[in-house]
């Protein structure tokens, strides 16, 4: 043990308040204090000296017995700060509700959304104390969230299987998210792009010139995260077909296949319907419509979008088409599945508040 100054006190702690403890040093999303504290606690059930826990916690002696006492007097509970005098509030409880009911039930009359000033000179309340309030509950009238619906007779039906075959994929069979990324152009900026430095972010010219477009035919293996693509110049039911294709190539003969798509023509056109019952190891799961969010390839193409076209510059198509292949090679080296948590009965009930919230509002 440490030489060093021993405690008035010995902490004692269970296993219920030592795990409590433990998950709190552990935590990356409480302050830095509060982990701190926890750490001091702990060391000293441990039986570690003040002084060698303020050398190892980073803080002076007096600080160390303050937590401590302040833990072995009100257990939990000292770990959080005292409530600290300050200046009486301005506003009450009702001001503040009028202030959200303005905001959350009405609309102004010459605009189509609420801003700060606005409200600050309907409710009397300075521009700071509206904007504090706004941080405070989360409210943010200038921002908009775009969705939609499905009207998909069979939703019910959908969600359960596909949400079946990504939380409990059966055996002996793959599992892929199929789609394609249409019409990805070819864009050079007019200008060299002006590089990050300190102080100010990468700079791209708003003008370009077109080269062409290619369209990325991707499956999504969703119990590993590997991505088997390929681009086409077009996005027909041929181009469709020849992807298939290459799937089944590339796809041991012994597994079954599961796909996950949505309802465009393409994927419903008569050959590809053909071909599929040609190959009965082949099970088409197709997605409600309007719920392409059920597609999990349709987040890997957010991914690539980011983080290799969106701020690209393309002298020809080929060179487009040669940056995709480089990042999916790349990609697959390290490639790991997403993590789908959301149960059907969840996604159920998250669209049942949104369509109370929407009828609600409805005029």
């Amino acid at each position: 043990m440490p030489r060093g100054r021993r405690a008035r006190f010995a902490i004692q702690l269970s296993a219920t308040e030592r795990a409590e403890l433990e998950h709190i040093t552990r935590s990356p999303s409480l302050p830095a204090g509060m982990v701190r504290r926890a750490d001091i606690v702990l060391r000293s059930a441990d039986g570690v000296t003040q002084r060698a826990i303020a050398e190892a916690v980073g803080v002076t002696m007096p600080v160390v017995r303050h937590w401590r006492t302040s833990y072995h007097t009100h257990g939990l509970a000292g770990l959080y700060d005292a409530p600290r005098p300050g200046r009486p509030r301005t506003h009450d409880e009702d001001e503040v509700a009028r202030l959200l009911r303005t905001v959350l039930q009405s609309k102004p009359n010459d605009a189509t959304h609420w801003s700060v000033r606005s409200v600050a000179a309907k409710t009397k309340i300075s521009k700071s104390t509206v904007q504090r309030y706004f941080n405070l509950f989360g409210v943010q009238p200038h921002r908009t969230k775009r969705f939609k619906l499905s009207t998909d007779p069979f939703f019910v039906e959908k969600v359960r299987d596909i949400v079946g075959l990504y939380l409990n994929p059966p055996d002996k069979a793959l599992v892929l998210c199929v789609d394609e990324k249409s019409q990805i152009q070819a864009l050079e900026r007019s200008q060299p792009l002006l590089p990050m430095g300190l102080g100010y972010v990468e700079g791209i010219t708003h003008d370009y010139r077109r080269h062409g477009t290619t369209t990325l035919f991707a499956a999504l293996d969703v119990q590993s995260g590997e991505i088997l693509a390929e681009c086409k110049r077009r996005h027909r039911h041929q181009e469709f077909l020849a992807f298939l294709q290459h799937i089944d190539a590339s796809v041991p003969a012994h597994l079954a296949v599961h796909l996950i798509i949505d309802n465009y023509a393409t994927h419903k056109h008569p050959r590809v319907k053909a071909w599929l019952a040609r190959h009965p190891r082949y099970h088409v799961h197709f997605t409600p419509t309007y719920a392409s969010w059920l597609n999990q390839v349709e987040r890997w193409f957010g991914h690539i979008t980011q983080r290799a076209i969106r701020r690209g510059s393309f002298r020809t198509v080929r060179e487009l088409v040669q940056r995709i292949d480089t990042f999916i090679t790349r990609y697959n080296r390290t490639a790991s599945p997403f993590v789908w948590t959301a149960t059907a009965d969840s996604i159920f009930a998250k669209l049942q508040r949104l369509a109370k919230a929407i009828n609600g509002t409805s005029h």
